[in-house]
């Protein structure tokens, strides 16, 4: 005798990633209600990008065109991600703190599919947020000396930290009792991270002490190597610092989010 096995009964395959599409679908549909999110992280960027161009531009490197070219890479990682991983982990304390989460778990989908979808949303966010900027930068007068593959490499590679550091604020965010504590938090983080970097000047002139930081900052291997693809002058060890400190954030951090999200049950 044969059993023939019905749809039910059947594997679901890809089941998380599905999940986590229509979770993100609904995290993007809350920001046409609420862009604020989206707006910060372009604002904010564009608006360093102003007042370092006008403030610093002909004191560092003589003009404000010269030091657009080495300002936007900055720029870019800080929209790829910085500027708006303040606003993930706040995303997902404000469900576990309004019972969203509670009817997710009721569901029959994936654990790990509102983290994941959560910060999948926040990837398209930080590609629109990118795209605004070259939208502004280019009229300002930066040129991308290193091709089109070169730009969407540096994006790409931009896009791919923010996504990897993201899971900080959700790990963050499901671990405090409060949305403020998370921007609070990750507030604290943002500022040395940013400021502590190759953004507004080479590591090299910076005092000593500030130097120290900056050179083993994760967020200044990112800007390097940004920095000399949109410049026509890959640098495979910023590039190779890059990927790794990604990969490292990624494996700590998404298995501690995960299993933090799943002791909240």
């Amino acid at each position: 005798m044969t059993t023939t096995l019905t749809g039910t009964a059947r594997p679901r395959r890809f089941a998380t990633v599905r999940h986590s599409a229509v979770l993100a679908q609904r995290s993007l549909l809350k920001t046409t209600r609420n862009p604020g999110p989206i707006m910060n992280g372009v604002v904010t960027p564009a608006l360093f990008m102003i007042l370092f161009l006008y403030l610093f531009g002909r004191p560092v490197a003589g003009s404000t065109g010269e030091y657009l070219q080495y300002l936007f890479p900055g720029i870019l990682v800080m929209g790829a991600g910085l500027a708006g991983m303040i606003s993930t982990g706040s995303a997902i304390n404000l469900d576990l703190k309004n019972g969203v989460t509670d009817r997710f778990r009721s569901l029959p989908i994936s654990r790990t599919a509102p983290l994941l979808g959560s910060v999948a949303a926040d990837v398209l966010r930080y590609l629109i947020a990118v795209s605004i900027l070259f939208v502004i930068g280019i009229p300002l007068g930066f040129r991308i000396q290193g091709g089109i593959y070169a730009a969407l490499g540096a994006t790409g590679l931009a896009i791919l930290f923010g996504f990897c550091l993201s899971w900080v604020t959700v790990f963050i965010g499901v671990i405090v009792k409060s949305a403020e504590a998370v921007l609070a938090f990750s507030f604290i983080a943002f500022l040395p991270l940013q400021l502590g970097s190759s953004l507004a000047s080479p590591t090299d002139t910076l005092p000593g002490w500030l130097k120290a930081w900056a050179d083993i900052n994760p967020v200044t291997h990112v800007m390097d190597a940004c920095r000399a693809l949109l410049n026509g002058t890959p640098d495979a060890g910023s590039i190779g610092r890059t990927l790794l400190w990604s990969a490292i954030l990624f494996v700590v951090f998404c298995p501690l989010a995960v299993r933090a999200y799943g002791r909240q049950e």
